[in-house]
């Protein structure tokens, strides 16, 4: 279960926010505040995995309380303002949403964090690290099982309610849609980037704009996707001290 807490001046989207936690079973709200300084002193004395932190509160922003936070728990930003997302990016924020905060994007954004504490602890939590390396999927008939190891994908293409998976060596059609799929792959290890494409993580080779290199493969980043796929990214990336 993932402990959370909603820090938001206004009450309409504490309430919003609560009512998208209640739909998600390992989801468990602790509290909600209005008062930013109300939620820091409730941290001094309480264990928190997520938070939900609003940006522009006016008795304190919520870029010095991440400062002030100091990675001690996963945040997710819920702001109407899209001007703040590099820095909450340079805190290590787990994803940036936009309000109205819509359902799909909710649920995609707290599933990165539940990947990033199951891989950081044995909670069971996702229950990934039991995953197997491969998977079977139906292929040129309906009686045909293809095996797939998870390792050997490139890339993975929707084309309406078809899937082409792209492996080293071959490329695989199968009925099933890319949401499908992707409830049944590891988050840890793969991610939507687009709504046509989702590709393993450690495959990527290169980042460029909009776009991303697997092998001799350009693949283009979706705006929808781009903040949490910069989330994720800025996890690894290594950073000069000076």
């Amino acid at each position: 279960m993932i402990k959370c807490m909603i820090v938001d001046d206004e009450q309409h989207a504490i309430d919003l926010l609560s009512i998208h936690i209640s739909n998600i079973p390992w989801l468990e709200l602790q509290a909600s505040f209005t008062q930013p300084l109300d939620a820091l002193q409730y941290l001094h004395k309480h264990k928190i995995d997520l938070i939900f932190l609003d940006i522009q509160m006016p008795s304190l922003n919520g870029i010095r309380f991440l400062e002030i936070l100091k990675g001690k728990c996963k945040v997710i930003l819920t702001t109407a303002y899209s001007e703040y997302a590099l820095q909450g990016y340079e805190h290590s924020v787990v994803d940036y949403l936009l309000k109205p905060i819509i359902f799909e994007r909710f649920l995609g954004a707290v599933e990165k964090v539940s990947g990033y504490l199951s891989n950081s602890s044995n909670n069971g939590i996702s229950g990934e690290s039991n995953k197997s390396t491969y998977i079977f999927v139906r292929a040129e008939g309906r009686n045909r099982l293809v095996k797939v190891f998870l390792n050997d994908i490139e890339y993975i293409e929707t084309m309406g309610n078809y899937l082409s998976i792209y492996t080293i060596s071959t490329r695989i059609i199968t009925h099933i849609t890319l949401k499908e799929l992707e409830d049944q792959l590891p988050s840890t290890q793969f991610m939507r980037i687009h709504n046509s494409y989702m590709v393993p993580l450690k495959k990527i080779t290169a980042i460029e704009g909009n776009s991303i290199q697997i092998g001799k493969h350009n693949l283009p980043v979706g705006d929808i996707y781009k903040r949490s796929f910069l989330a994720t990214i800025d996890q690894h990336i290594i950073r000069s001290k000076k």
